[in-house]
């Protein structure tokens, strides 16, 4: 599972393909499913790539499709339910029986454009600090990366995230950070992540789905 040198143990949350992405309502429920997929999948192959890296473990409830991102060199354990966070604790817990010496980073599946370097970036910053910090999405109000170390570990995803992660005394990683920011939840997200140019598994998707309305003005 942990098979690359590096301190860190990526946890994904990957919800089943067929239940993400609803706020992307311009697109039928295939072509929410084909993305919600494919931008998982993106993220798992940038997180491979990225130095400091040792794996990644996806928490899913979908076993057939982690089957899919296990055999691009993901470890996967099923989702014990109760909610996103819930699900973070539990991957972060698999991953310190297996490595305890590996630090757990929780990662968004929903940032399609990322590239290994944005997240290598953020990733040099952790190593240098001994408490939680956490990346802003682009809005600012939301969460796209938190870590700690494993005693520590208490993620608060979910509404007004960045605010709540800050306040329970985690810091905020600087920098532009462009593509790690970039998480997609709607319309105006996914056309910014086409901007920043998006992984070939979200790029193929799109090309499958074709043209796509843009953001209602």
């Amino acid at each position: 599972m942990f098979r690359r040198p590096g301190p860190f143990a990526v946890v994904l949350p990957v919800k089943s393909p067929g239940t993400g992405k609803s706020r992307l309502s311009m697109l039928r429920d295939a072509e929410r499913a084909l993305l919600a997929a494919a931008f998982a999948t993106d993220v798992v192959d940038a997180c491979l790539r990225t130095d400091g890296v040792a794996g990644v473990l996806v928490v899913s409830d979908d076993e057939e499709f982690a089957a899919t991102l296990a055999v691009r060199g993901a470890g996967t354990c099923a989702d014990p339910g109760g909610g996103l966070n819930a699900a973070l604790r539990h991957g972060a817990a698999v991953a310190h029986d297996v490595r305890p010496d590996l630090r757990p980073v929780a990662l968004c599946a929903d940032l399609p454009a990322l590239v290994p370097a944005d997240l290598a970036a953020a990733l040099a910053v952790v190593a240098a600090e001994a408490g939680p910090c956490f990346v802003r999405d682009t809005d600012g109000t939301g969460t796209t990366l938190y870590t700690a170390a494993y005693d520590d570990f208490d993620p608060r995803f979910g509404a007004g995230s960045a605010d709540a992660h800050a306040g329970a005394g985690a810091r905020p990683l600087p920098g532009a950070l462009s593509t790690l920011r970039r998480d997609v939840d709607d319309a105006d997200g996914l056309a910014a992540a086409i901007a920043l140019g998006m992984g070939p598994s979200s790029t193929a998707a799109l090309h499958a789905i074709g043209p796509v309305p843009g953001p209602a003005r």
